[in-house]
């Protein structure tokens, strides 16, 4: 359904040191850098079909995550959830929403943990059983 993601960021080399670990972990490679015409910096990182990117505003305002908005990354185990909270808490993430565990809901039962990157974008990595 989705051809790809994209958040802000006002410190391009903050969020490269934090999704080069995070994203590392699930798989994706290094990014592809992209200078615009307008000069701000994008980072492009592909994966299994889909791409995350990270990029400067292009209006030159300053970057500031969703309100209720949340990007979910899809883990193969429990234990990818646990390792995706641990490495973006270790690159200047933040833990949020209590500790990664078993959540409960409608759609049964799921593996989840939040955080938020260093610019305050709600990250969730979800392993979903069966």
């Amino acid at each position: 359904m989705f051809s790809h993601v994209m958040v802000g960021s006002n410190d391009i080399e903050r969020s490269q040191r934090f999704y080069d670990a995070l994203l590392g972990l699930l798989g994706a490679g290094k990014p592809i850098r992209n200078v615009a015409g307008t000069g701000h910096v994008r980072l492009f990182y592909p994966h299994d079909g889909s791409m995350f990117c990270v990029s400067q505003p292009i209006n030159g305002e300053p970057a500031t995550h969703a309100n209720g908005g949340t990007v979910g990354f899809k883990c193969s185990s429990p234990e990818q959830v646990q390792q995706f909270h641990d490495v973006a808490v270790a690159h200047g993430g933040t833990s949020i929403e209590g500790a990664p565990g078993v959540r409960e809901g409608s759609l049964g039962a799921l593996y989840l943990a939040y955080v938020r990157d260093p610019d305050g974008n709600k990250l969730c990595a979800m392993h979903r059983p069966g």
